[in-house]
Parts: structure tokens; sequence; C-alpha cells
């Protein structure tokens, strides 16, 4: 424990500066006492740190003196490494791999044949099976707003995306989940999400956000997760049916649904859009999965993005041999 705490002192005068002994010890947890004997120790052990006394006094290290790479371990190095090394080229993913690079360039040469090897033996795919990357244009204007923790209007593309409006949103942040961005982001005072591949686009307000509470990007997505997944939220579903299923869909009576079909237009196509209530987001894929491409989901969009990952886990199970039969 001692030593987890004198390398945490460390690299919080590295990343600081000078620091008031009190700042430290409140930081660490522990006494101001423990942080001069902590401070005396890594002296002893040939760090260049020292104290100044005063009002602008504190704790410092000799100027110019770095620490070795972030005296990670070298499981949390070859995890860093291996990610960074994974990403796509997508979203983020160059400045991860870029940061990844630099991470393996700096670590010393005694270490750096393990969490190389990592690199070269991991690989994270963070796409689905068939499923191609979205298309993010939206997401440096996204990013870039969270940066400067400013309000943003968006201008996004609901259900089929046949019309994009415009509305003024409070960002929270951003999620990827399973390989699909969310903007996190209150609107009119109430938290939504709002999917990236979705934004057709972003301008900037220059003023600051303004969340209606305190919570952070965290405790707002498991809130907003848990509704779309609680087996009791009843939600409405929007499809679009081929023609030859329409009826038969309207007849069949599932028993995953609160409600009868409502239809709401046909497409140039000759495909019918129809509406339901569902008793969940997961009732709602259980039940319309087995129609294949006879149905495509248009609402809402964490449907969709059930469906593709359920179809995806079938395809990838029927891609491998089936197993012989016993003997």
């Amino acid at each position: 424990m001692r030593s987890d705490r004198l390398l945490a002192t460390l690299l919080l005068l590295q990343t600081h500066g000078r620091m008031p002994a009190p700042e430290i010890a409140r930081r660490l947890e522990v006494s101001t006492r423990t942080v001069q004997r902590d401070v005396e120790a890594l002296s002893s052990a040939g760090v260049p740190v020292y104290c100044e006394r005063g009002r602008r006094g504190g704790v410092a290290l000799l100027e110019g003196y770095r620490t070795d790479v972030t005296g990670m371990t070298d499981d949390e190095l070859r995890a860093l490494v291996a990610l960074g090394a994974s990403a796509d080229g997508g979203a983020l993913g160059t400045a991860l791999a870029s940061a990844s690079r630099k991470l393996l360039a700096a670590v010393p040469d005694a270490r750096r044949e393990g969490v190389d090897r990592a690199r070269r033996r991991l690989l994270v795919e963070h796409q689905g099976w068939r499923r191609a990357p979205e298309d993010l244009p939206a997401l440096p204007a996204l990013d870039a707003a969270l940066v400067a923790d400013e309000r943003v209007r968006i201008r996004y593309a609901t259900g089929d995306a046949a019309v994009a409006t415009w509305r003024t949103v409070d960002p929270y942040g951003l999620v990827s989940k399973a390989g699909t961005w969310y903007l996190v982001a209150a609107h009119r005072g109430r938290p939504k999400m709002y999917r990236v591949g979705r934004v057709r686009e972003v301008a900037a307000t220059g003023a600051p956000a303004r969340r209606p509470d305190g919570r952070d990007l965290g405790a707002v997505w498991a809130e907003l997760r848990d509704r779309l997944e609680a087996p009791t939220d009843e939600v409405d579903v929007r499809v679009r049916v081929d023609p030859e299923w329409a009826p038969t869909l309207r007849r069949v009576a599932m028993a995953v649904m609160a409600g009868p079909w409502r239809h709401e237009g046909t497409d140039a196509d000759g495909r019918e859009v129809l509406v339901a209530p569902f008793r969940s987001l997961l009732a709602a894929r259980a039940g319309l999965l087995g129609y294949g491409d006879a149905v495509e989901v248009l609402a809402p969009e964490a449907l969709r993005d059930e469906m593709a990952a359920a179809a995806a886990r079938v395809v990838a199970l029927y891609s491998v041999p089936s197993p012989p039969p016993p003997d």
C-alpha cells in the first residue's frame, strides 16, 4: 500500500507541479504527517523532491524531472496498448491508436517486449458481424462541445430518418455501446440519448452547458439504459413491412404486444408502416426477429440496435461447422 501511495504522490507532483502538503493529504486520504514521511522516503530513494515553506510553498519536484512513463504495471500497459492497437480508425480510434504508439515508445526497453507482444496477440473488434462501421461526421464537433462544456444545437433525424429537426441540448457526454456511439444530453431539462450516426449537423452556441442536475455521465447513462431495458417498460415500436407479410403481421396477436398494430402509411415501394405497443424492448426483439428481413424496425433506435446485435449472434452461431454427432 505504501509503495502505491508513494507512486501516487510522485505522479501528483509531476502532473500539478508544486502542491501544499495538506492538499496531497486530502487527495490521498491520509494525514499531513504521512505525506511528510512519504516525501522523506522519496528523497531517500533518490527522487529530487523538496519542500518550501511560506505562503507559496509546498512540495515540489526538481524542474525537468519526470518519472518512467506513468508508473503503470505491466498488465495496465498491455491492456492500454492492446486497446489502442485494436482501434478501427473511425470515430476516436485514430487518436487512440496514436496514443498507443506513443505509450509503447515511452516504455523502457526491459518492459517493451512483453507489452508489444500483447499488441500483436490481442485484438478487440468493436463492430458486430456484417455491420459496416457507422459514418460519424458529427462526432468531432460533439467532442469539441464536450471539451468546451458548451450547449449545442443538433439537427437530428429520428425513426426512418425522413426528417431531421433542430434541437438545443446540454451534453453530459458520449457513450460507445457495442460499436454504436450515443450522445447523452439534456433536452428541455430531461436527459435523453441520441444516436450520433443520426446527427446530421452540429452548431455551436458559445453558451455554457446547463444540465438540470449534478449527476455525471455514468449515472445518467445508467438511468437511460435501465429504463430501456426494464422488462415492465411499455414501448411503441414502428416497423416497415414487406407487402406480402403485412396482412399476416396485422392479424398476429403476439403475447408480448400490449395493443394492436396501427397503420401509418405506405412507402413508395408498397411497404406498410405499422406502429404497435410492446411490453418491453426485449419482448419486441423476441417477437419480431423471426420475421427476418420482411420486417424492418424503424424506431426506437435502441430496438434497431438490439435486432442487429441479435441477428449478428445468430450469423456467428451458424458460421462455424456443427459438432459431429455423439458415437
